[in-house]
């Protein structure tokens, strides 16, 4: 599975990418902004993209709604933010968002049920 990882938090992104990268089936991009994530994209969505809420420059649920007409079954879309707020759930959820995550402790068990499928296992 070919994932992109955007988070502009360097330890936090190669935290993630380490634990994730654990699993031989998954391959990942990591980058540090939604410019650089949406020029490498050049055309084709990878199988999961896992997307930091709050980037700077462009923010994630820009760059979602920049990908979204392109997003098909087959597409994860996972949004990270460090802030559980429910009206900002809510808005992911109304723009067509389906999973979003919570940088907690249980981060990397959350990001994995979904990646795998497990959505159900998530918390």
């Amino acid at each position: 599975m070919n994932i992109f990882l955007i988070e502009d938090d360097q330890i936090y992104s190669e935290f993630i990418r380490k634990a994730l990268s654990q699993n031989p089936e998954y391959k990942i991009n990591a980058y540090p902004s939604a410019e650089e994530a949406f020029a490498a994209i050049n055309g084709k969505l990878p199988e999961a993209l896992i997307i930091d809420y709050k980037l700077p420059g462009m923010s994630g649920i820009d760059l979602y709604e920049k990908i979204k007409p392109r997003i098909t079954g087959t597409n994860k879309v996972i949004m990270l933010s460090a802030l559980d707020d429910g009206n900002m759930v809510l808005s992911f959820i109304q723009r067509g968002v389906r999973d979003y995550v919570i940088k907690d402790e249980n981060v990397i068990e959350s990001l994995q049920a979904i990646l795998s499928g497990k959505d159900e296992d998530y918390f």
